[in-house]
């Protein structure tokens, strides 16, 4: 079904501008996952489900599937995303493998140009590079995965990511007016290998305004975070189409958005499988959080009275219920806002309950089942 432009109004004062809405059976889904880890498993299980989740998305027809990045945290084992993207890469056939995101401000930008450039290598055309300037962790996990005097503090995002862009324009073979580093730039001459015939797409990932003006700036894609800030999606994603800037990445905005969401074969089904999900939620807003509660040990959980309060409203705040209900509310999105893809991130400790929340999501938006699919 073909798009049809609309005047899309982001609830601000002087924010209405053209965007476009699509029809039901037209939803781009993705994948986005944090290897939880709950009470009853280990880290190791958490990565090697995680693995197993990417083959199942890959034959239910999901465009991408994208890998977080955490420190230091019991709960995530994700915190090397560039290394589970090369495996999960060569166990798929069809799946965009990417970083959901690069927490670039602790790497150095050629570095990343490297690993991406080999990613893209042994993959080609199917690898995403998302961006991140939040730390992953804490400030002290920060200043750790940081140490040396050449440390990058935030306020040099921008910069960082200008040197990895032009890292990886010239890694495939652009110069001068094409890209790449200019004449006088003292990494001109150092190439990030292996080099190939194209720039690996490059994405913005981001909650606040910071993050949407960066996307802006550089002509990405941007990924707004609403499983992390709900309430901050009108002013993001007007101050990103207001700042647009064509690039060789885009000619216009492109909207991405990653949203908590958990589907059951009922409402009621649906509710109970998030329920560590809420409690875990709620323990993070009191710095409290660890490993997420088994099942049996959310059932019984007893929350105090102002617990119960968050509980409830970030339970308010996810996406819960059958996948038409849920699909209803990212089509609301989409109508609202003119999303042009969803990141579905699916927190619960049932592995079965994960993967049939992707499954009925799938069913739900008719996505093409892939049979050749590796899983």
């Amino acid at each position: 079904m073909a798009r049809r432009q609309v005047l899309i109004c982001l609830g601000l004062a002087s924010s209405c501008d053209y965007g476009y809405v699509w029809g039901m059976t037209d939803f781009i889904l993705n994948a986005l996952d944090q290897s939880p880890v709950n009470s009853a498993t280990n880290p190791a299980l958490a990565v090697a489900e995680t693995v197993a989740l990417a083959t199942h998305t890959d034959a239910l027809g999901y465009r991408r599937f994208w890998l977080a990045e955490h420190h230091n945290t019991s709960a995530f084992a994700g915190a090397a995303p560039e290394i589970l993207i090369g495996h999960i890469a060569a166990k798929t056939r069809h799946l965009r493998v990417g970083s959901g995101g690069v927490m670039l401000p602790h790497y150095s930008p050629m570095k990343v140009a490297e690993v991406f450039r080999m990613l893209d290598t042994l993959a080609p055309g199917r690898i995403d590079l998302g961006l991140g300037r939040a730390p992953g962790g804490d400030a002290r996990t920060a200043a750790a995965l940081q140490a040396g005097p050449k440390s990058w503090p935030p306020e040099v995002f921008p910069q960082q990511v200008e040197m990895l862009v032009q890292f990886l324009e010239d890694a495939a073979g652009l110069s001068g007016a094409d890209g790449g580093f200019p004449d006088d730039h003292p990494y001109q001459g150092i190439h990030a290998q292996p080099m190939g015939d194209h720039v690996v797409p490059l994405f913005m990932l981001g909650s606040g305004g910071d993050g949407a003006y960066h996307a802006a700036q550089f002509g990405l894609p941007y990924v707004y975070a609403h499983f992390i800030n709900p309430d901050n999606l009108a002013t993001a994603l007007h101050a990103y189409r207001t700042h647009f800037r064509p690039s060789r990445f885009l000619d216009a905005p492109r909207v991405m958005m990653a949203v908590s969401a958990l589907a059951g074969e009922t409402h009621e089904e649906a509710q109970y499988f998030a329920k560590p999900r809420n409690i875990w939620a709620a323990q993070m807003l009191q710095n409290r959080a660890g490993r997420l509660l088994s099942m049996t040990e959310a059932e019984a959980y007893r929350p105090s009275e102002e617990e119960a309060a968050m509980i409830d409203m970030i339970a308010r705040r996810s996406l819960t219920g059958t996948a038409e209900a849920v699909l209803d509310q990212l089509d609301s999105f989409r109508q609202a806002h003119a999303i042009d893809e969803f990141f579905l991130l699916t927190l619960t400790p049932d592995v079965a309950a994960r993967k049939n929340s992707y499954t009925l999501m799938s069913a739900a938006a008719g996505l093409t089942q892939r049979a050749d699919a590796a899983e």
